[in-house]
């Protein structure tokens, strides 16, 4: 059996204007919400589960990205150690 649930994300989620969604999700899925989701509002809690979900599509584009550099050429190669210490004290915001 599946619940049948609205879900407003309103000013408690974001200062944005909010768009009211309908979704349904099988029931077990519901009473584990709740029972998350403790004293907290369901839809903070969903909207926070969203953008989180969302936030993962970030390492999608990290992995995309693995493999840009390439793996010789670089001024580092020699020595990484020498090379990242030579940054260290070149970074005059550096203390220490």
């Amino acid at each position: 059996m599946s619940h049948r649930i609205g879900v407003c994300l309103n000013k408690t989620c974001d200062e944005e204007f909010t768009v009211r969604i309908h979704i349904s999700v099988p029931s077990y899925l519901v009473e584990e919400l709740d029972r998350r989701a403790g004293d907290r509002p369901r839809n903070a809690f969903v909207c926070e589960l969203i953008r989180r979900g969302l936030d993962e599509q970030r390492w999608d584009e990290i992995d995309a990205a693995l493999g840009a550099v390439e793996d010789t050429g670089h001024e580092w190669d020699r020595d990484p150690g020498a090379w990242v210490r030579q940054q260290r004290r070149g970074d005059t915001s550096r203390s220490g």
